[in-house]
């Protein structure tokens, strides 16, 4: 929609702030959920390629898989567990076993009774298989056993200090035995009618356009869900997404949903509210991600000379508009672990410079050292422009830049099978090191076609060991020791350009309550959330 459409629009009162919708502004004749009816519709960009938890975990399908599927348990604020499909759980005094005593008299959406078999299944098949953090995660496990219909043990090999946060939705989503065991996975025909536990059933995708789903009337938590229906409404452009939000059309966006410079005037406006909680749990970390198989990216001097190109700063001020920090490295400063004291590239033109004469990449009559492409992340116009940034600011050191756009579908492939030069990439840190962040750098977990492992292709034996022996390490002293010691190592080889620490906004109807109440916000199952 342009502006003039939206004055026309607002003239005619039509646009009337927080007004039950009939149609959507941008004329296609789909019907909004009816807030008057308890229906919500929010934002989402960019469209998923698919939302089955187990298959995909980019951040629009985590939004809308989180929904549909539950995990064994949630955090709150302080990231403490908190019940889900677990009811309980106990934890023996040498640290080795996990007993979680489930939900009683919850059900797939098809029916079928939810037991500790799909459990089972879910954490030592189907994501062992597919997952790039549930392996990790489970791999030490000894064994995972159902001990009744109810009851799920997990015996592990040494104590592993994280291991209760390994089962919040997005990191270990439950999956329905009955649907996959057996079947491949990826052509499952029940992958485009999801069916889980959550709150929430699958109803309709109609591919851009919306997702739509609907309350799950046997949720087995009583007088939950609060909402009768969620529209996932898929805007491609910003402007209309910042329309949508001004008038009431859309109740609610997150993430990337509205861009960055529009944030404080949508939450200026009376009817919408704005938080930043809700992001604890996943602390996200934006970077630019070379691909160390090839060359001249396989050089440190080389990365080291981009790090001295690029303004963390200018990334925060002016692409990112003070939603985020300056990063240092590998970790957030809001994750535990973090190494405060560590040297820092500052933007150094001459040195860039030096570093890659040292190389020998001789500048051409064009002035152009060596060109290199970059797959653009299509997750909005915020990863537009951080691809346009790095193009400007490298050419100050004679690297020129291709962009190379894709769908999400493309982007994810690519990055997952290796097929890129340099992309920029956003990846949580769930809560602790052993969990979100060492899945980047150790060796084990560089697996071709799974995205968001180590897929940059960074080998170091003393990184991969700093990080096995932290996961396992029960005095916190000595964990923060040994994370120190791998964060300093990291900045020193760059595997990764880290640029900034994200502080998403989440923007909703001041009508709805009790929607973002857990340390994963809008990634939480939305169970609660209702209209006052």
């Amino acid at each position: 929609m342009k502006r003039r459409d939206f004055n026309t629009m607002l003239l005619s009162g039509l646009a009337a702030a927080g007004a039950a919708s009939v149609t959507n502004p941008w004329g296609d004749g789909m019907a909004y959920a009816q807030t008057e009816s308890g229906g919500l519709t929010a934002l989402l960009t960019p469209e998923p390629p698919l939302i089955v938890l187990p298959l995909n975990q980019q951040q629009s399908t985590l939004v809308v898989g989180t929904k549909i599927y539950e995990g064994l348990l949630s955090f709150d604020f302080d990231l403490n567990p908190l019940p889900q499909l677990a009811e309980s759980w106990d934890i023996s005094d040498d640290g080795l076993i996990y007993t979680f005593h489930l939900q009683k008299g919850v059900t797939w959406h098809d029916g079928v009774p939810f037991t500790a078999a799909d459990v089972v299944f879910s954490c030592q098949v189907m994501l062992m298989e597919l997952h790039p953090r549930a392996r990790g995660n489970f791999e030490r496990c000894e064994t995972i056993t159902a001990l009744d219909d109810h009851t799920v043990e997990f015996v592990l090999k040494e104590p592993f200090s994280p291991f209760l946060k390994a089962f919040e939705c997005g990191s270990a989503p439950i999956c329905p035995k009955h649907i996959y065991d057996g079947t491949d996975y990826a052509n499952n025909p029940h992958n485009d009618r999801p069916i889980g536990t959550g709150p929430f059933q699958f109803s309709e995708w109609v591919r851009g356009s919306h997702i739509h789903l609907v309350a799950n009337p046997d949720y087995y938590v009583e007088g939950q869900p609060g909402l009768s229906e969620i529209y996932f409404r898929i805007v491609p452009d910003a402007a209309s997404r910042s329309v949508a939000m001004e008038t009431g059309e859309a109740q609610l966006s997150s993430w990337n949903d509205v861009e960055m410079f529009d944030v404080e005037r949508l939450a200026s406006l009376p009817h919408l509210t704005k938080t930043t909680k809700g992001y604890e749990f996943f602390s996200p970390l934006v970077w630019y991600e070379p691909n160390l198989r090839r060359e001249p990216l396989n050089d440190v001097r080389f990365r080291k000379a981009m790090m001295h190109l690029l303004d963390r700063s200018f990334i925060v001020d002016r692409i990112m508009f003070g939603q985020a920090r300056p990063a240092r490295g590998p970790l957030s400063s809001t994750t535990p672990f973090y190494e405060p004291d560590l040297p820092e590239y500052a933007v150094d033109v001459a040195q860039a410079n030096a570093l890659l004469d040292e190389m020998g990449l001789e500048p051409d009559g064009s002035g152009v050292r060596v060109t290199i492409d970059f797959l653009v992340a299509p997750a909005g116009e915020m990863w537009i422009r951080l691809a346009e940034y790095f193009r400007q600011a490298l050419s100050a050191g004679g690297i020129n830049v291709n962009l190379v756009s894709t769908d999400m579908a493309g982007w994810g492939q690519s990055v997952a099978n290796w097929d890129y030069d340099i992309t920029a990439n956003l990846l949580f840190q769930n809560a602790d090191p052993a969990l979100g962040v060492a899945r980047s750098y150790i060796s084990s977990n560089i697996r071709k076609g799974v995205l968001f492992t180590n897929t940059e292709g960074y080998d170091n034996p003393e990184v991969d060991r700093l990080f096995a022996e932290a996961a396992v390490a029960v005095d916190p002293a000595r964990r923060q020791e040994l994370y120190s010691d791998v964060q300093r190592i990291l900045v020193d080889e760059l595997p990764v350009l880290w640029m900034a620490e994200q502080r998403y906004p989440t923007i909703y109807d001041n009508r709805l309550s009790d929607l973002v109440v857990t340390g994963t916000g809008v990634n939480g199952n939305f169970a609660a959330a209702r209209y006052l």
